[in-house]
């Protein structure tokens, strides 16, 4: 569970700043969506392979 502790001397928009940063480095939201619904494996399987040939195709050509 990620938490902010607001200093004294810090305003609201810079905590939620950090707290949004501290989440998007857990991993939270990915994480949210990917369990929005039921993924079958197969269609598991061929996310990951999709993946997998983009970031292929990503080195080899950079």
């Amino acid at each position: 569970m990620s938490e902010v502790i607001i200093h004294d001397d810090e305003n609201f928009e810079r905590a939620l700043k950090r707290f949004k940063k501290k989440c998007e480095k857990a991993g939270i939201l990915s994480d949210l969506r990917k369990h929005r619904h039921y993924e079958k494996p197969s269609e598991r399987r061929k996310r990951k392979l999709n993946a997998a040939i983009r970031k292929n195709r990503r080195t080899r050509h950079g």
